[in-house]
C-alpha cells in the first residue's frame, strides 16, 4: 500500500514521492501575475486623481498691494475667482467694528476677517453667496451699495465695508480665502 506521499501508477506500482513544491509555485506565480495586473490598473486610476499641472499652478496667488490707497480695492483672480483687495480707511474700520455682531445674519467682526496688526487690509473672494454673480465695489465707481462695501447686481445682496451681509438673498459674508502677508506689500493668497 502506497504512503500519503506517493504517488499510484495505474499498474498498481508506486512512484517516487510527489514534488508539492511545482503546484506552490503555480499558486505563488498565479498570485503575483494576479498582483502585477492589479497594480497596472490601480495606478492610472489613482494617478487621474491628483490635481493637474494647471490646477497646481493656479493654487496660489501672489499679490503687490503697495500701490491700493487707502479706500480702494483692486480685482485679481484666485483658482479662476474673483478676489477682491481692499484697504480700508480708518473710518470704514471704525463703521465695521461699531455695527453690532447680533445684528449680522452671518456674525463675524472685522478682527475676524482681517489679520492680527493689518486690520486695514480685506481680502476677500468675490462671489456672492446667494447665486454666484459677481458683486460691484470693487471697481472705481461702481455701486457699492447702501453699506459702502459691495452691491450684488443679480438679487440685490447688500455688504458692509467688512464685506458682511448687510440685506438681500446671500446667506453669508464674502468668503475670506487662506491668505498670508509674505511681506509688508505682498500678500500669498491659498
Amino acid at each position: 500500500m502506497a504512503t500519503l506521499d506517493e504517488a499510484v501508477t495505474p499498474d498498481g506500482a508506486t512512484d517516487a514521492p510527489a514534488d508539492p513544491r511545482r503546484r506552490d509555485y503555480l499558486a505563488i506565480g498565479a498570485v503575483a501575475w494576479a498582483g502585477v495586473g492589479a497594480g497596472v490598473v490601480a495606478i492610472p486610476l489613482v494617478q487621474q486623481m491628483s490635481p493637474s499641472a494647471d490646477v497646481l499652478a493656479l493654487s496660489t496667488t501672489e499679490l503687490d498691494i503697495s500701490a491700493i490707497q487707502p479706500g480702494q480695492s483692486i480685482k485679481a483672480s484666485f483658482r479662476k475667482q474673483p478676489l477682491f483687495v481692499r484697504n480700508l480707511t480708518p473710518k470704514e474700520i471704525a463703521e465695521a467694528n461699531a455695527v453690532p455682531v447680533s445684528d449680522l445674519r452671518d456674525p463675524q467682526t472685522l478682527a475676524e476677517r482681517t489679520k492680527a496688526g493689518k486690520e486695514n487690509w480685506l481680502v476677500t473672494l468675490g462671489v456672492c453667496t446667494h447665486l454666484g454673480c459677481v458683486p460691484l465695489g470693487a471697481g472705481e465707481g461702481e455701486n457699492k451699495g447702501p453699506f459702502g462695501g459691495y452691491f450684488c447686481p443679480c438679487h440685490g445682496s447688500a455688504y458692509d465695508t467688512a464685506a458682511r451681509i448687510r440685506t438681500g438673498p446671500a446667506p453669508k459674508n464674502l468668503e475670506v480665502p487662506p491668505y498670508e502677508f509674505i511681506s509688508d506689500t505682498a500678500i500669498r493668497v491659498g
